[in-house]
């Protein structure tokens, strides 16, 4: 079995998915607008992207910067939508006013899937309890990818989280994969995957120019080889 870890990179067109899947990434995430931290794309941004690449894609479901869930009504129209064009796999997580999982608006949103695989975002760093939350969670169909740094703060600070918890795995809320993403460095890599977590998640360090450039395929292939080595 290989033991090759996963590296996903954010893509907001078609031009960075080529050069992402020429660096070497095994998935992106889809997403527009990195002024409030990534929302939904359109239909015919993604259209373009699974056009042009063929590695998996993964959408995110949100209209509005932060973790509330705004209009859920919005958001399952656009999932339908972008299910139509041909999306099966999303990112998506919400908070309530308190911290906790928002599970209203996750179990609507999730039951219009179709069993779709999922990725619950960085908004577990923000969560009031992190491990209520994972067990919140545990049951719902689809889920199989937590995004976190550890800490709202970046994987400086989430380190020994993130270490914590990738111990936990065979526990209730604690099987669906640990995405390292927000502040990820190449530094951090050694000891991350030495404690057995297998993906990594990437957005500026895609792009050396910053996120007004696209994204850069010599930097993806420098995170492939580290997690490769």
């Amino acid at each position: 079995m290989s033991n090759r870890a996963v590296l996903e990179v954010i893509a907001l067109d078609a031009e960075d998915a080529v050069a992402a899947q020429a660096g070497g990434a095994d998935r992106l995430e889809l997403v527009t607008d990195m002024a409030a931290d990534g929302l939904t794309p359109s239909r015919e941004t993604f259209a373009a992207i699974r056009s042009a690449v063929d590695i998996p894609l993964r959408v995110m479901l949100r209209v509005a910067d932060g973790f509330a869930a705004g209009d859920v009504d919005v958001l399952i129209e656009k999932a339908h939508e972008l299910r139509a064009a041909g999306a099966d796999e999303y990112v998506l997580g919400f908070l309530d006013a308190d911290g906790h999982a928002d599970l209203v608006a996750v179990e609507r949103i999730v039951a219009e899937l179709d069993g779709a695989r999922w990725t619950f975002h960085r908004a577990i760093d923000r969560a009031a309890d992190r491990d209520a939350l994972r067990k919140q969670l545990a049951d719902l169909p689809g889920l199989d990818t937590f995004l976190t740094a550890g800490s709202p703060d970046g994987v400086d600070a989430g380190l020994p989280t993130l270490l914590a918890e990738a111990a936990r795995t065979r526990e209730p809320g604690y099987e669906p994969q640990i995405l390292v993403g927000g502040g990820l460095q190449l530094r951090h890599v050694p000891q991350l995957r030495a404690a057995g977590i297998d993906a990594f998640h990437i957005g500026g360090a895609a792009r050396p120019s910053g996120w007004s450039a696209p994204v850069d395929a010599a930097a993806v292939r420098e995170w492939r080889e580290a997690l490769d080595a």
